[in-house]
């Protein structure tokens, strides 16, 4: 494993991109903590694919109507003559 500050980071920057193409490890560290890791591109396989979560999320029907007081839970005041709609109508 490479540890790297930042300014050694900056400079060294080719060759570290080069060591983690290879498969080293490289960490950047400030102060001596380790803050960033430099890793190889990893081009996907194949397109994602959903559906993981089938049957084990269930969404409110009135998941996207907001309560008429909702200004309120933000600090604002009801705006007068002010309807809330749905967009999604």
């Amino acid at each position: 494993m490479v540890t790297s500050t930042i300014d050694e980071a900056k400079s060294q920057l080719a060759r570290l991109i080069g060591l983690a193409e290879k498969g080293e490890k490289i960490v950047i560290a400030r102060a001596g903590k380790p803050v960033a890791r430099l890793v190889p591109y990893r081009q996907a396989e194949g397109p994602r694919e959903g559906g993981q979560w089938r049957g084990q999320v269930h969404i409110a029907p009135d998941f996207d109507e907001l309560p008429p007081n909702i200004g309120e839970a933000f600090g604002l005041y009801p705006l007068p003559n002010c309807k809330m709609t749905n967009s999604r109508s």
